[in-house]
């Protein structure tokens, strides 16, 4: 017998379909199929403007009509013209819908806390689904602007200087680095951008800037199960299209061959120039700059 890719993936499918209750008439015991669920969860979440809602859960408009009628004749949620736009409509939990959505939240989240105890491996296990998550999602990863010293950012600088951790023979010590101020991340003298899969950050870049014309790229860092999506070219771009808006004509940064050889090879796949070192840093070895 010959185990194709395809069979492999199908049997996934089947698996994923029937441990989330896909074909349940009753999702979680709570009297709706996982459709309807799924609406109140998104809304419950912030995903109010119902066009974005229906993006969001990729449903077409008749199917998300229908949800949305079944919600509302349960008393579970209203629907009302935007307040700044009466061409579109906003979605809102009503005190029951937010009981319901409560409810729905503590099993599911009882439901996962059983399937990675029950695991042998759940860190594996853990790791695998962000993979599949990550890849499932691509098309729907956002970056945005945040502010360095948000739980986002630092859950993202955290990943990255235990990796570095990892990955330089002496270990990293931030407090040995150029660790750029948060005033120099945010603006009018930077940014600080998280990359967002389903509102969980897998990656981050930050601009460093003076008020200057010159500014320095820091930070760069993609989650390992959402690495070979292109994302941390996609922040890249982000970081020069916030340098250009700040009126920055040039970009530098720095990083190591040995230890981060990924990393040389994107910026001299992007235009960036090999320069002669421009700081005191302890851990790069190697120094680019890229005109605007």
């Amino acid at each position: 017998m010959t185990i194709t890719p395809v069979a492999r993936f199908r049997r996934f499918n089947r698996a994923v379909t029937t441990e989330v209750g896909a074909l349940d008439s009753s999702f979680l015991g709570r009297g709706r199929p996982l459709g309807a669920a799924r609406v109140l969860n998104a809304v419950g979440h912030g995903h109010a403007d119902i066009a974005d809602l229906r993006a969001y859960l990729g449903l077409d408009s008749g199917l998300m009509s229908r949800l949305l009628r079944g919600l509302e004749a349960e008393g579970l949620l209203s629907t009302a013209p935007h307040p700044q736009d009466a061409r579109r409509r906003v979605a809102a939990l009503t005190a029951a819908g937010r009981r319901e959505f409560e409810a729905y939240e503590t099993l599911s989240d009882a439901h996962a806390e059983a399937l990675l105890a029950s695991h042998p491996h759940p860190e594996a296990l853990l790791a695998a689904m962000d993979l599949v998550a990550s890849a499932l999602g691509r098309s729907r990863i956002a970056i945005h602007r945040t502010d360095p010293l948000s739980d986002t950012a630092r859950h993202c600088l955290g990943a990255y200087y235990a990796e570095l951790g990892r990955r330089f023979a002496q270990g990293f010590d931030v407090a040995r680095s150029r660790d750029p101020e948060a005033a120099d991340m945010i603006a009018p003298r930077g940014a600080f951008l998280v990359a967002l899969s389903d509102g969980l950050p897998i990656g981050c870049a930050a601009l460093k800037g003076t008020g200057g014309a010159v500014g320095e790229v820091k930070r760069v860092w993609v989650a390992p199960a959402a690495r070979g999506l292109g994302l941390a070219r996609q922040l890249m771009q982000e970081v020069e299209d916030a340098a250009r808006a700040l009126g920055m004509t040039t970009l530098r940064l720095d990083t190591n061959r040995a230890a981060l050889p990924e990393a040389v090879r994107l910026y001299q796949r992007s235009g960036w120039t090999e320069i002669d070192r421009f700081n005191d840093d302890p851990y790069p070895d190697t120094f680019f700059e890229k005109p605007l």
